[in-house]
Order: C-alpha cells, then structure tokens, then sequence
C-alpha cells in the first residue's frame, strides 16, 4: 500500500497530519507514540513573541463536539525554535509549523524566522482563528487581504506555504482561489466555525471571550462539502480537517478531494487514535484494491445524483 502524498515540494509518508492546536507543539505526544510515524505534526500557532491567551474558562463541551477561545495562547516563535524543534528534528517528527500573525509584518518576520531554521517541513499559515480580534481572521475573510498576506510571505520563503482557510465567509472556494494565486502550494481547511454556548441559569455566556470556535463531528459535513467545493476550485492540493474521528472520516475528506487530513479535536478523546486511523485506511484500501492514497482523492462520483435533481 503506498500511502504518501505530495503537498507542493513536500512528500509526506502519510496523509494524517495532527491538527495545530490540538497536539501541543508535538513533543508533548511524543512519549505516547513515535510521532515520526505521522504524515506530519502542525505546531501550536506561533507569534514572534509569547502569547497568554485568554482567561479561563475556555473550554466548552458541546453535544457533538467542542467550543474553544484558547486565543492562541503560546511561547512565539524563538522559543519554539531554541527550545521544542530540537526535540521534534531528534524524532524525525515531519515539521508543519502554523504562522500567526497580528499584522502583515509579523507574518512576513515569523515566516523568516521559520524559513531560516532546520529541520520545518512547510509553513501553515494561519488567516482563520475566530478567537481573536486582531489580525488572523480580518485577512482570512478579505480576499484582498487572503491575497496580500500569501503573497508577502511568498516572498521571503521558500518552503510549502500553506494557508488555513476559514469557513466564516460566504464562498470559501474563492479564498482557496486567491490563495492559488498568491502563490500558496496548498490550502487546508476548515479553521473553526464561530458559535456560542450560554449557561441559562446565569445568563452569562460560557466563555470568556464571549464566543470560540467549534470543532468536532458536528462540523464535519459541512467541512467535508467546503473542501469538495474547493477541490473544484483550485488545482494545488487541498488539506481537509473538521471532525474526524475514524478511519471512513478522514476517507470521506479524501474521496471529496483532500490530499491530505488534519486530525484535531479526536486527540482529547483518544490519544492514541493514529494507529488506528492508518489500519482502518490501510484496511479499506486492501478491502476496495486500491493501491496508491493519492488515487483515491477526488473520486466521489456525483453524476448518478445531478442527474436525478436534473430530472426532478
């Protein structure tokens, strides 16, 4: 079975990528399974200097799923670099660092940063945090501004550049377009969807900052239609994420035209869920004959379907 995948210039050795955000910087899994196993690990977002976050609570459980307003807590870019690369080069872990930013120049001096340093893989542009009111998502819902952050990191990097596209906007396909056209190698998406848990006995809002960002299975069909709108879209490759929580998850997203998945919120519920991911996508592929991942990406067959609304 081979299961690689070709992400720009970068071949990873399998299509699951832990999920920024959810997997720490890497080096926190590592005792509890050989993270080099991995197609890759993306890092917690990263400033250029360390980031407190907001206030607690922020952590909410929901029916299907989470709300988090962490606001991107995390120790910036020069302290990953001197303090958690070292480790994560030491177990050949598959390097996918997410680039934060407040402003187009941040973005463009972490990207340099990252850019300069051994043993990163690609960049994962973060333009999509819903929990924060500066930078982030005020380029990710603009197209000018999607267009201008791509473009400027492009600029100083020549690594994968990868932005993470938001599902708060309209037409999620057209910021995969001018992503493409900045010169991105691949998007991944979707970022969370911003939402809102009450407590009704106090009448206050759960979180501090108001309002977070979902995750989990409740969000996962409509990531999975975002991405297969987005793989008619674009021709570089798609990374998809939003819910997965099994094997025929993540096959869904491929099928629909992901290259690639991320796996994010399922690591709170089950640590150790990798090895089975592979074994049930590795299963499914002796299973159906299928040799090669990459043939399997964009295979869903719509045509049965269209011709019945057509004929209705």
């Amino acid at each position: 079975m081979d299961l690689s995948v070709q992400i720009g210039a970068l071949t990873l050795k399998n299509p699951l990528i832990a999920a920024s955000g959810c997997f720490g910087y890497g080096v926190e899994y590592a005792d509890a399974f050989d993270i080099s196993t991995l197609g890759g690990v993306a890092t917690k977002g990263l400033f250029l200097s360390e980031r407190e976050g907001h206030p607690p609570p922020r952590i909410v459980e929901t029916p299907a799923g989470m709300l988090n307003a962490i606001g991107l807590q995390g120790i910036g870019v020069h302290r990953f670099v001197d303090e958690k690369l070292p480790e994560l080069r030491a177990r050949n872990a598959t390097v996918i660092v997410n680039v934060c930013g407040t402003s187009l120049d941040e973005y463009v001096e972490v990207s340099r940063v990252v850019s300069d340093a051994e043993g990163i893989a690609a960049i994962e542009l973060n333009i999509s945090c819903p929990n924060i009111k500066e930078g982030g998502i005020q380029f990710g819902c603009s197209l000018t501004g999607t267009f201008e952050v791509v473009s400027a990191v492009r600029k100083v990097t020549t690594l994968p550049l990868i932005p993470k596209l938001t599902p708060n906007v309209t037409d999620v396909a057209s910021f995969a377009r001018a992503a493409e056209d900045a010169g991105a190698d691949a998007v991944s998406l979707v970022n969370t969807f911003l939402a809102m848990v009450i407590d009704v006995e106090t009448r206050r809002p759960k979180l501090s900052n108001i309002v977070g960002g979902l995750s989990g299975p409740a969000i996962r069909p409509i990531a999975v239609r975002m991405v297969y709108e987005c793989r008619q879209m674009v021709k570089i490759p798609v990374i998809g994420m939003g819910g997965i929580a099994d094997a025929r998850d993540a096959l869904e997203f491929v099928i629909a035209g992901a290259t690639a998945v991320q796996v994010g919120t399922a690591n709170f519920v089950d640590p150790f869920i990798w090895p089975k991911l592979l074994a049930g996508i590795t299963e499914y592929m002796q299973r159906h004959h299928v040799g090669r991942i990459g043939d399997l990406v964009g295979t869903v067959d719509t045509r049965a379907r269209e011709q019945e609304w057509i004929s209705s």
